[in-house]
């Protein structure tokens, strides 16, 4: 077609249309760039080691030092490779420098674990499926540095979580809704080390529990079990 025969209206109107998508496309907000994102959850479970303070690519994620065995609840990060980095609070002191890789929606735990002369981390996904009905996703985690492998089972029942090593963890399992009495064991013996107070897991929700402390530690330090609710 040849441009000459077009009326002088008809082709200002196509330059009208073309400065407005050229004006648009040039000007577009950040709120209208899709951004994707990940979740992490981070745990301080180092019996021995001081408060912290977690930074994600250098930006601090907590007003308040997080003190052993308290958690951040999940925090959104830009999915794709992240910097990590647990600090003694207040300072610029590194305990843990990682480079870590997050997918798009999904959902990660990361255990601050071991010893405070050996801190390190402990990266868990998280499968936050809903339950069935009636049911609760229960994982657990071992973080107590000096115990030895366990078995969490009912009081004086069958075992619900067999045969854990230090940094060892299971993946959600689903138990009835309902109240828990539950003791840790000597791996493969009815040898109990630790009696856990009752646990209400409730339907729908998802829970991890994790061993912390030390095996003959005291206070504060002293072995015992920690619940998180993951949803």
């Amino acid at each position: 077609m040849n441009l000459q025969n077009l009326s002088r209206p008809f082709i200002t109107s196509l330059l009208f249309i073309a400065t407005i998508f050229s004006f648009s496309s040039c000007n577009k907000t950040t709120d209208d760039i899709q951004i994707d994102n990940a979740n992490i959850l981070i745990t301080h479970a180092s019996p021995d080691a001081p408060g912290v303070d977690l930074l994600v690519d250098n930006n601090k994620k907590n007003n308040a030092a997080l003190n052993f065995p308290s958690n951040t609840g999940y925090l959104s990060v830009n999915s794709g490779m992240r910097n990590i980095k647990v600090n003694v609070a207040g300072t610029n002191t590194s305990v843990i420098n990682a480079d870590l890789t997050f997918a798009k929606d999904q959902y990660y735990s990361i255990f601050a674990i071991d010893s405070v002369s050996k801190l390190s981390a402990l990266v868990l996904t998280d499968d936050l499926t809903a339950p069935a009905a009636g049911k609760a996703h229960v994982r657990f985690v071992h973080l107590s540095p000096n115990a030895p492998a366990v078995d969490v089972a009912v009081v004086g029942g069958p075992v619900v979580f067999g045969n854990n090593a230090f940094k060892g963890f299971t993946s959600f399992a689903p138990l009835d809704a309902g109240v828990y009495n539950l003791e840790v064991r000597v791996a493969g013996t009815m040898t109990v080390a630790l009696t856990l107070p009752p646990i209400t897991l409730v339907q729908g929700k998802i829970y991890t529990i994790f061993a912390k402390g030390f095996l003959g530690g005291t206070g504060a330090q002293a072995l015992g079990a920690e619940i998180i609710s993951n949803k």
